[in-house]
């Protein structure tokens, strides 16, 4: 275990900034940074919005950046085929090369914080060393951050180290940009075997707060297959009925395909009520009594701002009215933000997210499609107040999701566990504007964690298999997969989506306590029935119809994606794509 002192000395020798500065966690330092980041012209105080700031990023660093994020395991067979992998003495002789002096002119900031409830068993311990303040602000609204987290790290002596830098060394009186990053040369490297993470070149999200998909995903996913546990890219929601009966329910969906809208729905069904314990990150356990509990590691939500309104998401919305930072959304003369989809049409004078004003002909948006807003958790209106429980919730049911316009039905349940595993497996979405890239294009994202699981994805499938094993059935959440995105002949969506995947988690609710009836099909069981009381026209043919032909090419599909993982694909789930060939 690194000494936490040696450490730091030994970052800042290689890193030589001009300073270090502790970071404590406190309102005061929050408000000194920031105050310090108004005078060099990189946020901007919000009149609308109390205790808020806007900032926009390089155009060059707006996203997760998968092509430059490496696992650096020993063997190059433990990182698998869905990862970039290089020797870890390599990677760390090339970092090393980049990091020297990358922090000459500016600040090292040291963020002691925990992943998860302060003390959980489930928390995990890091220190964030950062040349950017930005990423230290986020990092307090995201984490549990600060004086309570160095207590136990040093009682605990046990952290996990990251590095980051924006790897733009200052010469002296040379003025900063607004945004530095280093877009040539980034790497977000990870070293499972010895827990750590390196970040060089940009500031943006996931790629600079450490705590997040780096941390709470690729590291914990190691964590996780060592310990016997799960680290998942998944909502946790708590779901009561009109009785008054309460369960909870983790959710996995691909970045940007409506996890923070799931995970704060208002329902449409009267006396129905939800709740938030997470949007994007859920930590999985056994409890003694044989059932899961899940924990939402994250403190604060960085939710994609466009598409979020009143109408989509108000208690997103509700949330963001203060103590928020937004990042590359666009703003209004008078001192507030705006980003596509919030209202029907855009206010006039608009300032887009690259600080020019805005021209409504230039057809590109006023907000980035993958802009965000950061925000403590506990402002949310609907907060669980379960989310503060070290020991977790118990899980219901787990569902999978993406954007798949045709083939997938609105909501199939599981046959079993197996049968589960395999819907995660079998995941695939269309891509969007969080990570890098073309956008709308299908491509298999298993369990939604192609990007952040930090070992080798058959393993990974093998551990999800493992952990349905040491439980009995009736223990066990059951396993879903949903839909929302489905679209009929005329291309428009076939199901209303947004407060009214309520009546979908009604169904699910009940079928967890025996309720609801379902029917058998080759993929899974589907509903007898929704309850679609005051929805209008609704298509239950077309949103509950199985093409034989679609799925073999399906099946065909998911062959050959399977065949990449060679001997390390579990036979079970090979048995799976079989017996789904034979009912088909």
């Amino acid at each position: 275990m690194k000494d936490l002192h040696s450490w730091i000395d030994e970052m800042a020798q290689l890193c030589r900034p001009d300073h270090i500065h502790l970071c404590d966690g406190s309102e005061a330092e929050y408000d000194r940074i920031a105050q310090a980041m108004v005078q060099a012209n990189t946020f901007l105080p919000l009149a609308k919005r109390p205790h808020s700031f806007w900032c926009h990023s390089d155009p060059d660093d707006v996203a997760r950046v998968e092509e430059s994020t490496y696992i650096c395991s020993e063997k190059p067979e433990d990182a698998g085929p869905t990862n970039h992998w290089m020797a870890p003495a390599e990677m760390k002789a090339k970092l090393k090369t980049l990091f020297s002096g990358c922090m000459q002119g500016r600040t090292l900031y040291v963020v002691p914080y925990c992943m998860g409830p302060l003390h959980s068993p489930f928390a995990i311990l890091g220190v964030e060393i950062t040349d950017s303040p930005y990423a230290v602000l986020n990092m307090k609204l995201m984490t549990r951050m600060g004086q309570k987290a160095l207590d136990l790290i040093t009682k605990k002596k046990q952290f996990v180290p990251g590095l980051h830098s924006v790897g733009v060394p200052l010469k002296k009186g040379e003025k900063d940009s607004s945004w530095p990053c280093n877009s040539a040369h980034r790497h977000i490297v990870h070293f499972p075997e010895e827990r750590s993470i390196w970040s060089f070149g940009s500031g943006y999200g996931g790629n600079a707060l450490l705590g997040k998909k780096c941390l709470a995903l690729r590291i914990a996913s190691v964590l996780g297959r060592d310990e016997g546990w799960l680290a998942e890219h998944m909502l946790i929601l708590g779901i009561t009925n009109p009785t008054g009966e309460k369960k909870y329910i983790a959710a996995a969906f691909p970045s940007a395909c409506g996890k923070t809208n799931l995970a704060m729905l208002t329902p449409t069904l009267p006396g129905w009520k939800i709740e938030c314990v997470g949007d994007d990150i859920a930590w999985i356990r056994f409890g003694a009594d044989g059932r899961l509990y899940a924990v939402n590691p994250e403190a604060g939500y960085f939710g994609v701002a466009p598409g979020t309104s009143m109408k989509t998401n108000p208690n997103a919305m509700k949330t963001i009215t203060h103590n928020a930072i937004f990042t590359n959304v666009a703003r209004t003369p008078d001192g507030d933000v705006w980003w596509e989809g919030m209202t029907d049409t855009a206010p006039k004078g608009l300032i887009s997210w690259l600080d020019t004003l805005y021209d409504p002909a230039s057809r590109m948006p006023a907000a980035h499609p993958n802009s965000r807003f950061t925000v403590p958790a506990k402002q949310n209106p609907i907060y669980d107040p379960a989310a503060e429980n070290p020991q977790g919730v118990p899980l219901s049911a787990i569902l999978f999701g993406g954007r798949r316009s045709a083939v997938l039905p609105l909501v199939i349940e599981a046959f079993d566990w197996q049968a589960g595993v395999f819907f995660g497996a079998s995941l695939s979405s269309e891509t969007t504007a969080a990570a890098k890239g073309e956008t709308g294009k299908l491509r298999h994202d298993p369990f939604a964690m192609l990007p952040f699981c930090g070992y080798h994805m058959g393993d990974y499938f093998a551990h999800w298999l493992a952990m349905g094993r040491k439980s009995s059935a009736d223990k066990l959440p059951r396993i879903y997969a949903v839909n929302w995105f489905l679209k009929g002949k005329d291309g428009k969506y076939l199901w209303p989506g947004f407060g009214e995947n309520s009546r979908v988690l009604q169904w699910i609710f009940e079928r967890t306590s025996h309720q609801a009836e379902a029917k058998k099909t080759p993929i899974g069981y589907i509903p007898e029935s929704l309850d679609l009381q005051g929805l209008g026209k609704i298509d239950m043919a077309a949103l509950f119809h199985i093409d034989p032909t679609a799925w073999r090419q399906e099946c065909e599909e998911l062959s050959r994606y399977f065949a990449l993982f060679g001997s390390r694909m579990p036979n079970a789930l090979l048995e799976e794509l079989r017996r789904l060939r034979r009912a088909l």
